[in-house]
């Protein structure tokens, strides 16, 4: 696999050429405009195939999977354009094999709520190690708040992927709650009830794990939550279930504020069976203009937890969206609104704009202006930002990554992913 970005004067075929490969499949696996347009600095995934099929009149994916002694997850995997269908069209070109070595092994969990595009989700689940529903959340009275999961939990078994229940704080009313997070911690028989109505949901939904998300918590209930966490794990674990517990991205233990007190790495990496660094939102919403996760800001997060948990309990988030600003940036003011990879690309193609990349932080952005002539910058993630955080976290002989989330369109991060490792299947 090779990383082209485009510069001034290339084009799909230019390319396609100087590499020796299908121009159809660079287009299609890359998901570029019928017409072939290009962005100057944008990221294009050169890959090299050892094996091409052409389809012929009536195979379906799965006889082709079986011609040649893969699996139809396979076959999805190392042709994206196909979006876990097994309908093809006849005289379609399939990588068969790809040419080159994995650089290793990783855990691939993604989350995504119940409302998830069905088609978009058919395309990414090849890719998964989990699938994590958002969300099931806790009433006042300690019983959980109910997840309309269905959809999710039969495609995830159709791709053979693990599916894993999601706690939070979410109310009945849809809001989160930190009171009910305390309420839970503060009280071993809300614990008990809720433990029961969790094992009863996973045995009878098919649930192989548990992923806790208490965010915001007082930093005095750092100890009740490890204890939970521990409750969890003890009670959880001996049936086979994996227990898992969010982290807020810190870079030393007693840092302050709300978000990270109650969140004890090394407590809770030793209750836990394995953690999800929640490293992004460093550029927000709210916030000023710059990349969501920052590659030196994400690689303290890590030293830091790598520091008191072991490698292989980690998972590293990795986000699957950017921001768009409008400008001049006004604190308390200004609002970005969020948008996918593909998303941002296409915004880039549709003003003219070239795509700029900050080495520092390993992420793409660019600036444009709006019709009603105000100025806005945008900061995204392609393959060159997907690379720089797998790398990570294989280089860290971490478990794997987390997705946040599926619901927006990434579709380079798959490509390098597939390209550069295997992906680990537990279902």
């Amino acid at each position: 696999m090779i990383i082209h970005v485009v510069s001034p004067g290339e084009t799909l075929f230019s390319i396609a050429a100087q590499y020796g490969v299908s121009p159809t499949l660079l287009q299609k696996q890359n998901q570029i405009p019928d017409d072939g347009t290009l962005v100057v600095g944008q990221t294009l995934v050169v890959l090299f195939p050892q094996q091409i099929h052409t389809v012929q009149s009536g195979e379906t994916a799965q006889s082709i999977a079986d011609t040649y002694g893969i699996t139809v997850r396979e076959l999805y995997q190392n042709n994206f354009f196909l979006a876990g269908q097994p309908t093809l069209q006849a005289g379609d070109e399939l990588i068969i094999r790809l040419s080159g070595e994995k650089q290793g092994t990783l855990s691939v969990n993604g989350y995504a709520y119940p409302f998830i595009d069905t088609a978009l989700l058919d395309q990414t689940l090849p890719y998964m190690t989990h699938l994590t529903p958002f969300t099931y959340g806790i009433t006042a009275q300690g019983d959980l708040v109910m997840l309309n999961d269905a959809v999710l939990l039969a495609s995830a078994q159709r791709y053979q992927v693990a599916p894993w229940m999601h706690l939070s704080t979410l109310t009945e009313g849809g809001n989160f709650s930190s009171q009910r997070a305390e309420q839970v911690l503060t009280d071993p028989a809300l614990q008990q009830r809720l433990l029961q109505q969790i094992q009863t949901v996973m045995q009878e939904k098919g649930y192989t794990g548990l992923d806790v998300d208490f965010e915001y918590i007082r930093g005095d209930l750092a100890d009740a939550y490890a204890a939970f966490i521990r409750f969890l794990q003890q009670n959880l674990s001996p049936q086979g279930y994996t227990v898992v517990v969010a982290l807020a991205p810190k870079t030393y233990a007693d840092q302050p504020g709300l978000l990270y007190e109650a969140h004890d790495y090394a407590a809770l990496g030793a209750a836990a069976d394995a953690v999800l660094l929640m490293t992004y939102e460093w550029g927000y919403t709210y916030g000023p203009p710059l990349a969501v996760a920052p590659l030196p800001q994400v690689q303290q997060v890590l030293q830091f937890a790598l520091s008191v948990i072991p490698a292989e309990k980690i998972y590293l988030g990795i986000p699957l969206y950017g921001y768009d600003w409008p400008l001049p940036y006004e604190q308390g003011i200004t609002r970005a609104q969020s948008l996918s990879p593909d998303q941002a690309l296409a915004l880039a193609r549709d003003t003219g704009t070239d795509i700029q990349y900050d080495e520092t932080a390993q992420a793409p952005w660019f600036r444009y202006t709006a019709r009603d002539g105000r100025a806005h910058e945008v900061w995204f993630e392609d393959a060159r930002s997907a690379q720089a955080k797998l790398r990570l976290a294989a280089s860290s002989g971490l478990r794997g990554v987390g997705l946040w989330s599926l619901m927006r369109r990434g579709s380079q991060f798959y490509l390098v992913l597939n390209a550069d490792y295997n992906i680990r299947t537990e279902s």
